[in-house]
């Protein structure tokens, strides 16, 4: 399994972003970043994000690392 599809990483930007009433765009614009890298990290596609990126969504949106991003456990895990 190629890297990129072996994550279990899920992102949960998009609740934030609906809980506040905000769009990828005013994100984007907030934290100094384009709305692709902001969509890319909100649909489960992005393979890194610099520290300074994810303190500063984290800033904006007033949350914790862990309020935006969790491991699925059980995703990857060997079936009995």
């Amino acid at each position: 399994m190629p890297p990129e599809d072996g994550h279990r990483v899920l992102c949960h930007l998009n609740d934030l972003l609906a809980a506040r009433g905000m769009t990828v765009a005013a994100l984007a614009e907030a934290v100094g970043v384009t709305p692709v890298n902001i969509s890319v990290l909100k649909n489960d596609r992005a393979r890194a994000i610099r520290f300074s990126t994810l303190t500063a969504i984290c800033d904006v949106l007033g949350c914790h690392v862990g309020d935006l991003l969790s491991v699925d456990p059980a995703k990857g895990e060997p079936g009995p």
